[in-house]
């Protein structure tokens, strides 16, 4: 099953896996205010969406993502006024297209090839798990039109590099390819077929009970910068959750039985 939305994001349902694809090629999936709307939706929809184990995010044509369109973005000065405001929330438009995902119960995984250029940067470190193509090219681009980057970098580049990395990288904009995002930890993986290198990851997951692999990105997510007692706190409340789940108990009666679990949804 397929859905398109706005004519920018396209969203594939195969058995527990769903797929996200941007699909503005003849514009390298440059980001304009539709596609921002469709990413919030599709993130919607697939939380609606019983039975989803993993997500995969990618981009259609040439590039995953080349960033902000400015061009179309400027001919609507009121609506980017208004997708600035957060207007009651604690995240407006530019930044929870990106943060969306990380509140999504199930793992995501962004797949990158091209170039994955300011937002589309943003866009994936909101992700859970990034593979990329050798050769495509990342940039924290928005420095080379006298900006910062504000689509959640401030929150999301932090877990993964140290400040002086984010720095450098955000004040020169200077591009980098596949092998060294791999060795800055901004991607987890590269490969001539980061897809594949994805869909094996999502697979891996969702042979697993679902009940354990959502605490488990609840637990990293909500502690992973917090202080000790915290993070030992929600460990407590989480793994007591999954002992009292039926889930649990069918991992265990596999494994005792030597088979494959049959985990329910």
């Amino acid at each position: 099953m397929s859905t398109l939305l706005r004519d920018r994001v396209s969203i594939d349902y195969r058995e527990h896996l769903a797929i996200v694809t941007l699909s503005r090629a003849d514009k390298y999936n440059g980001l304009d205010l539709p596609i921002m709307h469709a990413l919030v939706e599709a993130a919607k929809q697939i939380r609606r969406h019983q039975g989803i184990r993993a997500v995969i995010i990618r981009g259609d044509g040439p590039a995953f993502c080349a960033g902000l369109d400015f061009a179309s973005v400027t001919r609507k000065p009121l609506a980017v006024v208004g997708a600035f405001i957060p207007w009651g929330r604690r995240a407006n438009l530019f930044q929870r297209m990106c943060l969306i995902w990380r509140e999504l119960p199930v793992p995501v995984i962004a797949v990158t090839h091209g170039y994955c250029f300011g937002g589309g940067m943003q866009l994936i470190l909101g992700c859970d798990f990034r593979f990329s193509t050798p050769d495509c090219q990342f940039s924290v681009m928005e420095i080379q039109w006298g900006l910062i980057p504000d689509m959640s970098a401030s929150v999301t580049l932090r877990e993964l590099v140290a400040v002086d990395v984010a720095m450098e990288l955000t004040m020169t904009g200077r591009k980098l390819s596949g092998q060294e995002a791999l060795n800055l930890n901004l991607v987890t993986g590269v490969s001539d077929d980061p897809m594949a290198m994805a869909e094996q990851l999502a697979d891996a997951i969702a042979s697993r009970s679902p009940d354990a692999v959502r605490a488990s990105k609840r637990l990293f997510r909500r502690t992973w910068l917090a202080s000790e007692r915290r993070a030992l706190a929600q460990e407590r409340k989480l793994q007591l959750g999954l002992l009292t789940g039926s889930n649990q108990r069918e991992a265990m009666k596999a494994n005792f039985e030597k088979r494959s679990p049959r985990f329910k949804s």
